[in-house]
């Protein structure tokens, strides 16, 4: 093999495993270039939430967690990653090949990591793991805040999300943005490899005309706090994210913390899920600082971690759907 058809591997390589990276509702809104010594990441702006996510922020942190994806693939094909973001949100990182480049421990974990939206089993993370985590290396600007199951903390934090799934369920755009990407049984979720799978939320692989009025009904206010009562309460602690500004760069920045700490959750046996609302709701958002004392920087991702059974997979689009031909627009 030429030189160039293996560097070209090792580039499809990391595209392979940044594509693995978490996104809002499984949108994958990401596109790839690929040049002599360089991958650029582009948005694609035909992936976007409008309704819950109208600033992109969500999008551009998804970004970020590919991109982090693609930097620790990278490490570990031995290549040196260095990662510029463009104001217009393009993220460019250069390629070096670098003997001397230490492979990062969490790539094992990317294949297997999974946002599991299960019911865990209630006991705490030890202190000792939490420690571990809040040691995970941060990008500049990005706040990490953990919250313990117990405190009056958490129990303002849970309220919250209550009250996030009451207002965004009586949003009928809303729920008209999330039915677009249900994906009700196995044969509909093979037809488009991305979108919220049946199988995830544990429902049964039954036909589509009977799945789809059962999903739809149960889209509600009540029926979602209900079950994310469940969820909460068997929780061990909620980790906030936050940026000092709200800017396109540090939601990248974001992105690649949190990857980061989702990678090594799972390198530790324990389990995530995303119980984003209050971050959704601007004025639960600013509550939500004001109560937990960082009325100074932005909430953008909440998550809550514990110990659960495994889940099924989300799936991915192929690669090829990803790449753009160098010369073209992206639909940015």
């Amino acid at each position: 093999m030429s030189n160039v058809s293996a560097q070209n591997a090792d580039y499809l390589f990391m595209i392979e495993n940044a594509i693995k990276a978490p996104s809002g509702h499984n949108t994958q809104p990401w596109l790839f270039k690929i040049y002599d010594s360089e991958i650029d990441i582009y948005p694609d702006s035909t992936k976007s939430l409008p309704v819950v996510d109208p600033d992109n922020r969500e999008l551009f942190v998804s970004l970020g967690c590919a991109t982090e994806n693609l930097c620790i693939a990278a490490s570990h094909k031995g290549y040196r990653a260095d990662v510029t973001i463009t104001d217009n949100g393009v993220i460019k990182i250069m390629l070096s090949q670098d003997s001397l480049n230490m492979a990062s421990s969490l790539y094992p974990q990317i294949p297997i990591r999974q946002t599991n939206r299960s019911v865990y089993n209630g006991k705490i993370v030890p202190d000792d793991s939490i420690a571990l985590l809040k040691s995970v290396g941060t990008e500049t600007c990005i706040g990490v805040h953990f919250v313990k199951n117990g405190t009056p903390e958490y129990q303002a934090v849970s309220e919250m999300v209550y009250r996030g799934n009451s207002i965004q369920m009586n949003d009928k755009k809303f729920k008209e943005e999330l039915r677009q990407w249900m994906r009700y049984n196995k044969k509909h979720q093979n037809e488009t490899k991305d979108g919220l799978s049946y199988a995830v939320f544990g429902a049964p692989n039954i036909p589509r005309f009977i799945a789809k009025p059962i999903i739809a009904g149960a889209i509600n206010g009540n029926s979602q706090n209900k079950n994310d009562k469940k969820r909460i309460e068997s929780s061990s602690h909620f980790i906030l994210f936050t940026t000092s500004k709200n800017t396109v760069e540090q939601w990248i920045n974001l992105g690649r913390t949190l990857e980061r700490v989702l990678l090594k959750t799972t390198e530790m046996g324990i389990s995530h899920a995303y119980l984003n609302q209050p971050n959704e709701v601007s004025e639960l958002s600013l509550e939500m600082a004001k109560k937990l004392g960082i009325s100074n920087e932005y909430p953008t991702v909440l998550i809550r971690v514990g110990y659960g059974e495994k889940m099924p997979y989300s799936l991915r689009r192929n690669i090829e759907s990803c790449i753009l031909p160098v010369g073209t627009e992206s639909n940015k």
